[in-house]
């Protein structure tokens, strides 16, 4: 009688799959870094297959670029802004290790690398097509000249290079005649000519970013006649006003995007000349324009949307004029509008709220910080079942009841902002949650009526990103705790003055919290312990310690130091003298800025260690003056 024997394969049912079948598996865990690592450590043939199908790095050190680059050989899109210091020796690695598979790479918040590094990298890399060296304030012509030698490039971002003049731009145009994409900002020194070479080269530009430039009205024939120009951004541009705009004697018919905010020196009568003819154009955006108050009800907005009844996008941020007749025109000529800012409309009634929902039910995002929305206006607005983003700060006429028609019909919500809504409690909280499950950003900082419970409702939204609960005294380690669980893809916390938050909280943080890379302790309970625990999250690149009664000046420095991949840090001035001078000496480019009240002398720090008094918080460090209001 013969029996069946069962035969056993001890082999590898991978080995059976191409690698094309594999790299198509492992697209599926590009949003989830753990596991493609767990992948990649399975085995050695997995771990060959990962090095080979990852195509964009994003290094957490520069001293282990070159590593790196040996570990991933066919990278094509590198970012470097977690790298604050790269020299040219640097980027000659890179060129020598990725040559011509780098497609594109991102230098925007790196410093210290010269023209000499740049033409090393155009001359090996011949594929580049984007480069992004934005608030290189240091790059002159020079560093121009070597960029124009990417004969390849699509896409140049040089925002606040304000050494890079005419000149620079010039030698950009005539070699770089593929660019699609070119961003100018607040490059000071870039004039109507600059403009102009660029417009005249350049045949193929699809965006240009012209933001803050001291240009007049001269360049815009030239700008006008890209034939592909689809996105224009003139926000600032004060040089710009009606007499010369209504000179210009021709549109560009394939705009689609305008960007003319913060310009004081037209009207709408010089806008439409430049938007006559433009059928394409379905965004703009128009903040911070002293002409919409002009006429007392906004009536020039309503001739500007009557126009243009295919618009998409909508910014009219602080028209503080507008009234209940300029939404009445809004949503009636702009039934597919997707995306509408009016933060600080304050003018603008409650019952004009209402027409949203009404006659817009296309909308996606939705700003309308401090004005008078209510309750009522939220359930009209919950018609909208695509809203993705809403923005509810400092509006006092909402409340829980609001909240709740939006968690139960905008189940595609990830943006939440309910700053100093002071309507606001734990039950609203939960309704959001409970409907809008995949939540990834939400503020609920300075409401006094939010608690623990609040926090444990939004530990089940596991995509949560970003979490601002500055300024909210009832919330404890207990809730923030269940947040490091919950939500293991948290990158960015503010705890700033939650009094109830202490090392608990910090102990969950460094075993759950692995994405963690922004934190805010000011004012916390949190002492050395808590803060050295946390030096044990890798990704973490910045940290804001402005007072914590528990902390040393010892402890802070072990912490800093233990913290690898640690970029800025803000302490308050006082913690300035008591620093050890072992952290002064160690190699680890950092960042750090004193606030508060303190002279001080840069020639006490050696140059890796940039030290800078912001009196005035944020404004020094993004382009701001320090004596603006």
């Amino acid at each position: 009688m013969r029996t069946n024997k069962k035969t056993t394969c001890n082999c590898n049912l991978f080995d059976f799959l191409t690698e094309e079948i594999i790299f198509t598996i492992l697209d599926y865990l590009n949003d989830d870094p753990f596991a493609k690592k767990s992948f990649s450590l399975t085995c050695k043939a997995f771990y060959s297959i990962e090095s080979h199908h990852r195509k964009t790095l994003k290094p957490l050190r520069a001293e282990l670029l070159l590593r790196t680059l040996h570990r991933y050989p066919h990278i094509e899109h590198l970012d470097l802004t977690v790298c604050p210091r790269i020299e040219d020796s640097m980027l000659n690695v890179v060129s020598l290790a990725c040559k011509d598979a780098l497609c594109s790479i991102n230098l925007s918040r790196s410093r210290f690398f010269t023209n000499i590094g740049l033409s090393s990298l155009v001359s090996s890399c011949f594929n580049l097509v984007e480069i992004d060296l934005s608030n290189g304030v240091e790059l002159n012509d020079l560093a121009a000249a070597a960029i124009a030698e990417a004969k390849n490039l699509e896409k140049l971002w040089l925002a606040r290079c304000k050494l890079i003049t005419d000149l620079g731009i010039g030698c950009v145009a005539v070699g770089c005649r593929k660019l699609r994409l070119i961003c100018l900002k607040w490059c000071l020194k870039i004039s109507d000519l600059g403009v102009q070479l660029l417009a005249l080269k350049c045949k193929e530009i699809r965006s240009l970013d012209l933001s803050y430039l001291q240009i007049t009205e001269k360049c815009l024939p030239s700008i006008l006649q890209l034939q592909h120009l689809e996105d224009l951004v003139l926000e600032g541009c004060l040089g710009i006003n009606d007499d010369g705009l209504s000179t210009v004697q021709q549109s560009c018919k394939s705009l689609k995007t305008l960007n003319m905010s913060n310009c004081h020196n037209h009207s709408h009568v010089g806008l439409s000349s430049l938007i006559n003819g433009a059928e394409n154009l379905t965004r703009t955006y128009f903040s911070l324009w002293p002409f919409l108050s002009a006429q007392g009800r906004g009536d020039s907005l309503s001739f500007l949307v009557q126009g243009h009844k295919e618009l998409r996008k909508l910014d009219i941020t602080c028209c503080r004029m507008i009234m209940y007749d300029s939404v009445d025109s809004i949503t009636s000529s702009c039934r597919s509008l997707t995306s509408l800012r009016m933060e600080s409309c304050s003018l603008v009634p409650k019952e004009a709220f209402v027409l949203f929902g009404q006659r817009c039910q296309l909308m996606e995002e939705l700003d309308v910080t401090d004005t008078k929305i209510d309750d009522e206006g939220l359930k009209s607005i919950s018609r909208c079942s695509k809203l993705s983003s809403l923005k509810l700060g400092i509006c006092m006429n909402i409340t829980d009841n609001g909240l709740k028609h939006i968690g139960s019909r905008c189940s595609k919500l990830k943006e939440l902002d309910l700053y100093r809504s002071l309507g606001i409690t734990d039950e609203g909280i939960a309704a959001v949650t409970f409907g809008c499950p995949d939540l990834e950003v939400i503020n609920i900082a300075y409401n006094d009526k939010v608690t623990d419970a609040s926090l444990i409702s939004l530990s089940g939204c596991s995509r949560l990103r970003v979490l601002e609960i500055r300024g909210c005294p009832h919330v404890s380690s207990k809730g923030l705790s269940a947040i490091a669980v919950g939500c293991r893809q948290l990158m960015v916390l503010d705890i700033k003055k939650c009094f109830n938050i202490n090392d608990n909280a910090m102990l969950s943080l460094a075993q759950f919290s692995q994405n963690l890379k922004q934190i805010n302790l000011s004012y916390c309970s949190v002492t050395d312990v808590g803060l050295l625990a946390l030096a044990s999250v890798n990704r973490l690149q910045n940290i804001t310690v402005l007072h914590l009664g528990g902390l040393t000046p010892n402890g802070l420095a072990a912490a800093l130091l233990a913290c690898r991949g640690i970029t800025k840090v803000k302490l308050h001035a006082s913690f300035k003298p008591l620093i050890p001078k072992s952290l002064l000496v160690t190699s680890k480019p950092m960042a750090v800025y004193f606030i508060g009240e303190i002279k001080h002398s840069r020639s006490e720090y050696p140059p890796f260690l940039q030290v800078e008094m912001d009196t005035k918080g944020w404004k020094l460090h993004f382009g701001k003056s320090a004596e603006a209001p």
